[in-house]
């Protein structure tokens, strides 16, 4: 029976990378990759979803092997050098990283067709707290 990382090695190869490339373009080591691959290592739900963009596979399919609909390529996620600097600044995880960064262009693609200046490392700071705020102040029970 195939595993995940069954998948990972073909996904890789098809592409023509390297551990080293893959490893590099997810931002996890080789030797963690090598054993994933190998099946001597599980592997968490944020390392499947950094190798799953470095791929441009979907997590079902990686995970499970599961296409539902023809496994069409994506585009890895690109994250911007000052939503990167923010996360760092945050302590946000990768998970939550991409989190705001949907939550950006959702805002952005509601707001307007036109144009937009990427936003600063500050901006996506205040962005961060906002969704914070809005989403504590809904946990807290209503009197």
């Amino acid at each position: 029976m195939a595993h995940p990382g069954d998948r990972i090695r073909a996904a890789r190869e098809k592409r023509r990378w390297t551990q080293d490339q893959l490893a590099s373009a997810a931002g996890i080591s080789k030797g963690f990759l090598s054993d994933i691959e190998n099946d001597k290592r599980n592997i968490s739900s944020e390392s499947a979803l950094k190798i799953a963009d470095a791929l441009g596979i979907s997590l079902d399919y990686l995970l499970r092997g599961e296409t539902g609909r023809r496994e069409e390529e994506r585009t890895p996620v690109s994250i911007p050098p000052e939503l990167s600097e923010a996360a760092e600044a945050l302590g946000l995880s990768y998970r939550d990283t991409l989190m705001l960064l949907d939550a950006h262009r959702a805002v952005v693609a509601r707001r307007s067709a036109r144009q937009q200046q990427p936003p600063t490392a500050e901006e996506w700071k205040k962005l961060h707290h906002a969704i914070r705020a809005v989403y504590s102040d809904a946990s807290e029970p209503e009197e």
